[in-house]
């Protein structure tokens, strides 16, 4: 186990998802259904099914794309993300 990197993706997550709309959808749905531990459980699953998708398409593109390469894709699509909800809402 590479504990080094296991804190360091525990705490760059953690701090990403603060204030974030999942977290506030969580706190929403708790606050609407009076049931937070069906809501946590849910939420929690959720994110480690994402996680562990993403783990494993980024297992697999490392082996055919290199790391620079993918380093500039994920930049351009946040940057194109970010532009798209800057500009894209009337």
């Amino acid at each position: 186990m590479d504990w080094k990197t296991l804190f360091t993706t525990f705490g760059l997550i953690f701090l990403a998802e603060m204030g974030d709309k999942t977290q506030l959808a969580v706190l929403t749905m708790t606050a609407k259904t009076k049931s937070p531990w069906a809501v946590l459980i849910g939420a929690s699953l959720a994110l480690s099914i994402v996680s562990a998708i993403a783990v494993v398409v980024g297992g697999v593109l490392t082996r055919y794309v290199p790391e620079a390469v993918l380093h500039k894709v994920v930049a351009t699509a946040f940057i194109a993300i970010g532009l798209w909800m800057l500009f894209g809402k009337d």
